[in-house]
């Protein structure tokens, strides 16, 4: 595959988003959104994997008014830093960041057949609250902690939306995915997943404190699934 590194402008200054492009042509793009670790090894991992399925992926980098190109280690001193960027994040400025990058995406020449958002830990948070504003081909949103309190707001997303969740999730209470279990009752177009067993950011394979290997595998399952489902890209 190819990978690319495009710059977008915002009203206050440009930012880098990486690009991967998947070695079956063109396809359907999928915005990929940063952990608060940043575009690190993870993240690539994920996009290399998505692009090999046939995916163009774009993953901003969210972090660039507050620490550009921002990698933080797996480490709990990199998970401490990184969380001390994030107390510092603007997320409504990253929902319009993560929107601009959607317009990119959806503009390029080698993307077809409709775009989606795939987002992890502070990334699912961001993919959620942009689908309440933006009409998708499918949103995909792994433990977003803001998702709880914003659980009111799924009556203004029209998309195909996974909600994917740890039921052992120290940082996102059983009873709060209960809320959104609930808030998402009856409603056709969202497909909620909990891995009781599993904790925060399980599915990340770079991570020893938080990777749980089997419900990462079961989880993703059920998100290559949804893809295959509500944005299929060609074989």
């Amino acid at each position: 595959m190819q990978k690319r590194i495009d710059r977008i402008a915002a009203h206050d200054g440009s930012f880098d988003v990486h690009v991967w492009l998947p070695d079956t042509g063109p396809g359907p793009g999928i915005l990929l959104i940063q952990e608060i670790y940043g575009v690190g090894p993870y993240i690539v991992k994920v996009a290399e994997e998505l692009a090999a399925l046939g995916y163009v992926v774009a993953a901003p980098d969210l972090f660039w008014r507050l620490q550009p190109n921002w990698v933080g280690e797996h480490t709990p001193e990199g998970t401490a830093a990184s969380i001390e960027l994030a107390g510092r994040f603007d997320v409504p400025q990253a929902v319009a960041d993560c929107a601009l990058t959607l317009a990119h995406l959806g503009e390029l020449p080698e993307v077809t057949d409709g775009v989606g958002a795939l987002g992890f830990c502070l990334g699912g948070s961001l993919a959620y609250l942009l689908a309440t504003q933006t009409e998708l081909g499918a949103v995909l949103a792994f433990y977003g902690s803001a998702v709880p309190e914003a659980a009111g707001l799924m009556e203004r997303i029209g998309s195909p939306l996974l909600l994917v969740f740890g039921g052992s999730d120290p940082y996102i209470p059983r009873d709060q995915v209960a809320a959104v279990e609930q808030a998402a009752a009856g409603r056709d177009n969202v497909l909620m997943h909990v891995e009781e067993e599993a904790g925060h950011a399980f599915h990340n394979s770079e991570s020893p404190m938080f990777h749980q290997p089997e419900p990462a595998a079961r989880a993703w399952r059920v998100a290559r699934d949804f893809l295959a489902e509500h944005l299929p890209a060609r074989p």
